[in-house]
Parts: C-alpha cells; sequence; structure tokens
C-alpha cells in the first residue's frame, strides 16, 4: 500500500475512533446533562456539538473546490444552543460527521497534496486533515471529560480503566506482533 492511501486509511480510522468515543460519552448521559453549562464561560455539551458540526460543515462542504470557511457559516452563533432534546443534539452531530466523512471519504491519495484554503490560508490536503485530527478530538476530549463529571461514579470507561493498566499491557504483550491501526482494537472493545 502506498504511503498516502495508508495514510487516508488510519486518519479514517481515527476519526471514527473519535467519534464512537464521542458517542459513547453521550449515550451514558440522560438529555438534560446535555445541556448543563456550570458556568457563563463553559459550553454544555450540546452547545460544543454545535460547534463541531458548525465546523465540519463549513470546512467540508466543497471542500476541494471553496475556502473552507464558508460565508453562510455563523460560527459566533455556534456558541448559542438552540437544541431542546438529545435526538435534536444527535441529528446535529450527525449531520456534521455526515458531510465530513463523505469528503474525507471521497478524496484520492494523489489529491492529497493538492491546495485549499481556510480563511484565505493556504493548506495542503494533508495539513487541513491533520488540522482537524487535533481540533475535533480536542473538542470530543472536553465532551467525555464533562460527560464523566456529569455521571460521577456511575462512568463506565471509554480507556483503559483506572488501575487496569497492568492487565491491558498483559493482553497486548501476550498476542504477537503485528502491524495494525491501534483503532482496529478500539473500536471493537467499544461497539
Amino acid at each position: 500500500m502506498e504511503a498516502n492511501e495508508a495514510y487516508l486509511e488510519s486518519i479514517k480510522k481515527q476519526f471514527l475512533y473519535y467519534k464512537m468515543l464521542g458517542e459513547k460519552a453521550m449515550d451514558q448521559l440522560g438529555s438534560e446533562q446535555l445541556f448543563v453549562a456550570k458556568n457563563e464561560d463553559t459550553n454544555s455539551i450540546a452547545t460544543i456539538i454545535k460547534h463541531i458540526s458548525g465546523n465540519m460543515l463549513s470546512r467540508w462542504t466543497d471542500f476541494l473546490t471553496s475556502d473552507g470557511e464558508k460565508e453562510w457559516r455563523n460560527r459566533d452563533g455556534e456558541f448559542e444552543n438552540d437544541s431542546q432534546t438529545k435526538e435534536e443534539v444527535l441529528e446535529v452531530w450527525n449531520n456534521g460527521w455526515d458531510c465530513f466523512l463523505n469528503a474525507l471519504n471521497s478524496l484520492k491519495p494523489d489529491q492529497l497534496s493538492d491546495i485549499i484554503y481556510i480563511r484565505n490560508e493556504g493548506h495542503t490536503v494533508i495539513e487541513a486533515i491533520n488540522r482537524q485530527l487535533a481540533h475535533y478530538p480536542y473538542h470530543i476530549g472536553q465532551i467525555v471529560f464533562y460527560a464523566k463529571q456529569l455521571k460521577n461514579e456511575q462512568w463506565n470507561s471509554l480507556s483503559i480503566p483506572k488501575n487496569k493498566s497492568g492487565n491491558y499491557n498483559a493482553e497486548k504483550f501476550a498476542k504477537e506482533k503485528e502491524i495494525k491501526n491501534f483503532t482496529d482494537d478500539e473500536l471493537e472493545r467499544l461497539k
């Protein structure tokens, strides 16, 4: 497999992993918990999702042919939550992810060095993808952290559970060495 093809395969798995982490965190919450904001400077999970989705729709609509900061985007409005139910929040989440994953899945390995623009700043497609690979997990980490605080001791761990690193490592080292993406096992474990 050529390097660009391997890169695309790897990042698709990583994005799906982070998508699943966000969903598994939200699955553990009641509807009302998605709208909790601890203070004026804190975004609720619903607001964070509205922002991620707004970013995805702007960046990935006509990804290769138009600036990633669309004229129709209202970024400031993304921080004013207007969803009322968990179903509405999940619809916003899925709209963003569908747009993003459709664009990502349509990319060809030879397009990775093409130049796209975000706010008139040129990026290679690889740079634009890497920019989002930092941005989306940053916010999904916020979602997971906030969800964990809201659930307290009733939290089902999405990573290696506390005080279980030894067991986890023993399982990993008991297997033969192989080359694969770390998300292969993690996506299966989180299902």
